[in-house]
């Protein structure tokens, strides 16, 4: 087999004495030893084995299995939430003293951990604009850490070129490269191909794809997920076998979700390009959209997310949002069900208007996350809620 959605499906923990076909849930704390001698190896590492689910479970073995072969990774590790998995792969790397470059255009949570939590530990974040290439290296410091980034990003979809940072970093090998990669899924891009050393995912996304349960993942190098592995082992932001499991069976579906999720967005996308009232319009694939032809270059379709803008401000967009009758209104993404987001009132409230107006975030911004319902449903949801707040 040597295509992803084959190996992914066929992908899974090992069968149990039972012979059941689909795997059961390992909802279990601890895992006994043979013998002390038994114990004892394995804890010294001298054996492979199950210990604590604190540690390792089935379940999420099977799920980080099944995305370091969509990734094409090393190794990778599960965690409670996306912000988790964000959170880990910084403070399980940086040192008091060190330095990070990030793109400009990223999720509010994590700009809070660059701009409020880590500088109470010495540790300082240099800010640049994604589509700029010469910033990226003037912001290099001999403390520099880690590059971050997100492509595309969170809610401007803005995009970064894969392939040139992967270039940059052979100038700087010590410096370690990172990608929130959750808007466009393993299954639309692969950084690690890039020379990326580690992609972050938010699981509550399209990984699980319905908005039941909240995970995160790390994939990558096998010497950082090591180091990873330390920080999480003693802090214990751990993924519960429950929704391990979840998301796995979610995984099997996820090239024919994202087919759907994208070529509605395409679609919607097309026909709020020349609506009247509506000005702005971000999606990938779009022609129109600045870094069409990059987009086209690094990934495989445009994802499921297209942002635009209502025209008066945010007092129509907040009656816009109302008058939805299908699409629902919620701060999460990647969901079977369209949903709408005003991320300068919701998820990038924390940041301050100049910074939002940097990100592209106007006072009538709407994120809508495109579901798989039919796309005349879709459409005509937005349409008659753009008539009637004309």
């Amino acid at each position: 087999m040597n295509k992803d959605q084959s190996k992914i499906i066929r992908e899974q923990a090992d069968r149990s004495a039972t012979r059941e076909h689909s795997v059961p849930l390992y909802l279990t704390s601890s895992f006994i030893f043979d013998s002390a001698e038994q114990g004892r190896a394995i804890f010294a590492d001298e054996e492979q084995g199950m210990i604590y689910s604190r540690y390792a479970n089935p379940n999420t073995s099977e799920l980080i299995n099944k995305v370091c072969i969509l990734e094409g990774a090393e190794a990778g590790l599960s965690f409670s939430s996306g912000m988790a998995a964000v959170f880990a792969s910084f403070a399980g790397i940086v040192e008091s003293g060190d330095h990070i470059v990030s793109s400009r255009a990223i999720f509010g949570s994590t700009h809070q951990l660059f701009t409020q939590l880590f500088p109470r530990w010495g540790v300082t974040t240099t800010y640049v604009d994604a589509v700029d290439p010469e910033e990226w290296e003037k912001a290099i410091q001999p403390n520099t850490k880690i590059i971050f980034l997100e492509s595309p990003s969170n809610p401007g979809l803005e995009l970064v070129d894969l392939e040139w940072l992967g270039s940059l970093k052979k100038k700087y090998p010590n410096i370690i490269l990172a990608i929130d990669n959750c808007f466009a899924t393993p299954y639309l891009q692969k950084p690690l191909k890039y020379g990326f050393d580690l992609s972050i995912h938010s699981a509550t996304k399209y990984m699980d794809g319905q908005g039941r349960v909240l995970g995160g993942l790390v994939v990558g190098k096998q010497e950082l997920i090591d180091k990873l592995m330390f920080f999480i082992r003693h802090t214990g932001p751990s993924l519960s076998p429950f929704n391990a499991w979840v998301i796995s069976k979610s995984l099997d579906t996820l090239g024919l979700r994202m087919d759907r999720h994208c070529s509605n967005a395409l679609a919607l996308a097309t026909v709020l390009e020349t609506h009247p009232e509506i000005e702005d319009v971000k999606y990938p694939f779009l022609p129109s959209h600045p870094q069409y032809e990059l987009a086209k270059k690094q990934m495989k379709a445009g994802g499921g997310i297209v942002t635009f803008v209502v025209k008066g401000g945010k007092e129509r967009a907040f009656r816009f949002l109302d008058e939805l009758n299908m699409i629902l209104y919620t701060s999460n993404l990647g969901d079977a069900r369209s949903i709408a987001t005003h991320p300068a009132s919701t998820t990038h409230s924390k940041l301050s208007e100049d910074e939002r107006l940097n990100l592209g975030i106007q006072p009538g911004s709407v994120r809508l996350s495109v579901g798989l319902e039919d796309q005349e449903d879709i459409i005509q949801d937005i349409l008659q809620a753009l008539e009637k707040t004309k």
